[in-house]
Parts: C-alpha cells; sequence; structure tokens
C-alpha cells in the first residue's frame, strides 16, 4: 500500500496538500496537474513532482476541488424540450462526469416567476454552482449577485460582470461563405430566418465578412423571415426570379436550407452543379435526410455545455471569469456543396 508521505495523518493527500508542499496556489496546482498551457515548465514540474511524492493522482482531482462542498450543481434551463439546450445540457453532465457530481436540472419553462422559485430552491439545497441555459443567443436578463458560481450557456447574461458562453454565430457565418468560396462559388447569396435573433443577424454580419475579405458582395439583399422550410421554398423562389446567376445560398438554419434545396429542385437547378447550398445548426435529422445531403454549420453544443461545466470548476477553484466566451463553431460537408465522387 502506497503511504502519503506528508499530510501526517494518514489520510488521502488533497489537491491542498500539492499545492502547499510546492509551494503555489490551489489554481496553478489544479492547472499544472490538467495540463493547462498558464503555468511555467518549472512550475508544472514542481507540482507533479509534489503530487508524486504524496500519492496524489488525477483521479483525485475532483474529490479534491469538492472537499468541504455539497458536490452538487444546478441546471437551469427555460426551455427543456428545445433542440439546442439538451445537448448542452448532456456536456455539461459529461463534464461533471458519472458518480463525481449530483446535478439537479430545473425546466422554467419560458416563466421569469417560475425560474426564480427554482433559483431559490436550488441556493436552499446548497448547490455550488449554477448553469443557466437560454433557449436562443439573445441576452437574457442577469440572476444578479448569488452567493455561487454562475456560467451562462448559449443565451449569454446582459450582465458584463457575469461569464457567458455563447456559440461564435459571426464566425459562423463566415466559415459558411469561405467554404462556398472555396468551391468555386462567387455570386452567393443569404436567406434566414426572424432578424429579431440575435443568431440571424449575427450570422449576417460573418457572411459580410467573408464576401468583403475575398473582394465580394453579396447578390441582393439579405432576405429574413421565419425559422421554416416554407420560407425557404418561398425565398428562394423570390431569389431567382430576381437574381437567376446565383450560384451559392448560405441559410441561416437547416430548416430554411431545406425549402431551399426543394425550389431548387422544381426549377431544375442542380445542387451543387448549379447552386451550392449550406445551411446552419446541423440538425442531423434535417441534414443527413435532404436531397442531397446538407452541409451545414454545427454549433457545437455539446462541446458549449462541456466548456460551461469546466467553467463552474474554475469559479469553485477561485478563478472567476466574467464576460462573453464564444465557442468555436465547425463545418460539417455533405452533398450539397460537393459533389459526389
Amino acid at each position: 500500500m502506497v503511504r502519503t508521505e506528508s499530510t501526517g495523518s494518514g489520510r488521502t493527500a488533497t489537491l491542498s496538500d500539492v499545492a502547499r508542499l510546492a509551494g503555489v496556489s490551489i489554481a496553478t496546482a489544479s492547472k499544472a496537474i490538467n495540463g493547462r498551457d498558464e503555468v511555467a515548465p518549472a512550475t508544472r514540474r514542481r507540482v507533479l513532482e509534489a503530487a508524486e511524492q504524496l500519492a496524489f493522482t488525477p483521479n483525485q482531482l475532483a474529490r479534491s476541488l469538492l472537499a468541504g462542498r455539497t458536490g452538487t450543481v444546478g441546471l437551469l434551463t427555460s426551455d427543456l424540450e428545445g433542440r439546442f439546450v439538451i445537448p448542452i445540457l448532456m456536456g455539461a453532465e459529461d463534464a461533471f462526469g458519472a458518480g463525481q457530481v449530483n446535478v439537479f436540472l430545473c425546466d422554467a419553462r419560458g416563466d421569469a416567476i417560475r425560474e426564480q422559485h427554482h433559483l431559490k430552491a436550488l441556493l436552499n439545497r446548497r448547490v455550488d454552482g449554477i448553469i443557466v441555459v437560454g433557449r436562443q443567443t439573445d441576452p437574457r436578463p442577469s440572476l444578479g449577485t448569488l452567493p455561487v458560481p454562475v456560467v451562462y450557456a448559449y443565451a449569454p447574461s446582459d450582465d458584463p460582470d457575469d461569464l457567458s458562453i455563447t456559440p461564435d454565430n459571426r464566425a459562423g457565418g463566415r466559415l459558411a461563405v469561405e467554404h462556398l468560396i472555396s468551391c468555386g462559388r462567387s455570386r452567393i447569396a443569404h436567406i434566414s430566418g426572424d432578424p429579431a435573433y440575435a443568431a440571424a443577424r449575427d450570422r449576417l454580419l460573418g457572411v459580410r465578412d467573408g464576401l468583403q475579405a475575398a473582394g465580394l458582395e453579396l447578390v441582393g439583399d439579405a432576405m429574413f423571415s421565419v425559422w421554416s422550410e416554407h420560407w425557404g421554398r418561398d425565398a428562394a423562389a423570390m431569389l431567382l426570379a430576381q437574381h437567376p446567376e446565383v450560384d451559392g445560398i448560405v441559410c441561416g438554419s437547416d430548416q430554411i436550407a431545406r425549402g431551399v434545396l426543394d425550389t431548387l429542385r422544381d426549377l431544375g437547378r442542380r445542387v451543387p452543379e448549379d447552386v451550392a447550398v449550406i445551411g446552419y445548426d446541423n440538425w442531423e435529422v434535417l441534414a443527413t435526410n435532404s436531397r442531397p445531403e446538407l452541409t451545414s454549420i454545427d454549433a457545437n453544443l455539446q462541446q458549449l455545455g462541456r466548456t460551461a461545466a469546466k467553467r463552474v470548476f474554475t469559479a469553485l477553484d477561485d478563478e472567476r471569469r466574467s464576460g462573453t466566451e464564444y465557442e468555436p463553431v465547425r463545418l460539417v460537408i455533405r452533398g450539397s456543396t460537393i459533389p459526389r465522387r
């Protein structure tokens, strides 16, 4: 049996013991053991040597972080049935780890009074932290100053002193355009949803960024309405009647893109040979059942949930952050932009 050398009581070594032996803060010890880049090599080496001397293993990290705490975290959402919320919650739960942290899930159903009721219940349970998940990327009201760390996921807080994690929709719009240009497209249009949504506005900004960087301009005006296949069909018909030269279309959602594909097929336009189409959200049930399968921008929602969970832990480790962090998105290429060989 391995004995813990310098705790002096025969108990299992904690992260605090490692930090004390290495002469660093608990936050620095945590970063060193987790391989974070912010730690100097000499400091990392000293921390790892201390961990080895105390027989402290990375598996003990979660237990040490929870020392003196309840080991519970609240997940407060306003839209449990939403297809954007579920992956975020799954990612957060993955990061907390099976059996390491107990998670209390509360659904406010978009009701501010119900949200306050759930918030009070979570605080009464003495949770160590709270993740607040919104239904869209528009800023939401802050919960104010609370006795535990709070991280806002997907919908950022309207208070810059809070910490928020949200998808980088502007980068997503630019990524979509850059992909179409790489496929040889230069006459690109944009069809999106409700302009009242921050996501629609941010994606358009990204589209314009990508076009400007390539010395191109948007064909016609950006077209906005509802997030539906019906609008995608109608918008594509209007677009092609006014601008038959279009050879690439960036859509604000996969639903809209599905409608665009229908109209292109009805008008005898081949996809992607005549017109390349890219969607947004990577809603797989839509994207993989489209004809052809739909290239799309994936918001990496599970990773966003994991990041939010990690930020709760770093806040518990006295490393509090504020402001909005933008989670990278990714391109998923399918047949609507690249011909099948």
